[in-house]
Formats: structure tokens, sequence, C-alpha cells
């Protein structure tokens, strides 16, 4: 068996372009954070992780297909990256459910975020008793969504696009 190098396959296309997509996602989310100043609740926060395991699972599958290894493995590590999105999509469905009260979030999101002081002297004291925003509470909505309900949007779409690319690899 011989391995050739080439970047045409779809598994590869379809790999990287996700991989882009997730990291735009993701970066968005940053962007917003830290350039929009919107601190993330511990729900925001644990939906990001999708993301950040997704990326170097997407970049694995274009990696494995770009060195000619067998279809089947580049296939495999596209389909796991979509259902990293698929679970990050259920988390954000959880966390929209919190936010419009259809169910309790977990104990951990009750605190309301405080600003931080501007004096050094206090800053290991409020690192240990600030803690984030509600989960409860939508920091943005924009057409009606929030954060949490953008994720579901984006992460099923970067799903489908995975599993499109799945089935066009084969």
């Amino acid at each position: 068996m011989t391995a050739s190098f080439s970047l045409g396959r779809p598994t590869f296309v379809y790999s990287i372009l996700l991989a882009v997509a997730m990291a735009a996602v993701v970066g968005t989310a940053l962007g917003f954070q830290y350039l929009g100043g919107y601190i993330p609740c511990a729900l925001c926060l644990l939906q990001r992780q999708p993301y950040y395991y997704g990326i170097p699972v997407a970049v694995l599958g274009a990696i494995a297909s770009a060195v000619g290894l067998p279809n089947w493995i580049g296939r495999a590590f596209l389909l796991a990256a979509g259902m990293l999105m698929i679970v990050g999509a259920a988390m954000g469905v959880y966390h929209a459910g919190v936010e419009w009260h259809f169910w309790a979030g977990p104990a951990t999101c009750s605190t309301t975020a405080s600003s931080m002081s501007q004096n050094a002297g206090d800053l290991l004291t409020e690192l240990n008793t600030i803690k984030g925003p509600s989960c409860t509470d939508a920091a943005l909505r924009v057409l009606g969504l929030s954060f949490a309900g953008w994720n579901v949007i984006a992460s099923l779409i970067l799903a489908a696009f995975a599993f499109i690319g799945v089935r066009k690899s084969a």
C-alpha cells in the first residue's frame, strides 16, 4: 500500500472547510467575549468545548485524507466532528431552554457577575469571589435568539455539512 499526497479528495475539502467554519463560530464567541465585553456564563463556556475538540478532529481528517490514508479514516474523523456538533447543538438547546425558563439550569449558574476592580491589590481576591453571569439571562438577543440559540443553528448547519461530506466522500 502506497500513500500519496492529495488535496483534491472530498474528505480533505469537507474537513478543512468544517474546521475553518468551526473556528469562525468559536472565534466569534471569543470576539463577543474579549472585544464586546459579554462575559460568558458557565453553560456558554461548556458550549464551546465541542468546537475546541471538533476543530482538531476535523484537521486530523484533512491530514488523513491529504497523506492518502484509507478513505474510511478521514471519513471517521469527519463523522466524529459532525457528532461533536450534534452534541454542541444539544447543549445549546439545553441552555436556550434554561434562558426561556422551560427548565432549571445547573446550580452553578445562579449567580450574577460583578465588574472587576481596577485595583491590582484586589485582583486576586476578586478572582476567587466573582462568578460568571447567570445562565438564565441571555446577555444579548439578535432576531429573538440568544447566543445559545444561535449556537444551535450554527452547530446543526456544521453537523449537516460534516454528514454531507461523509456521504459525498464514500
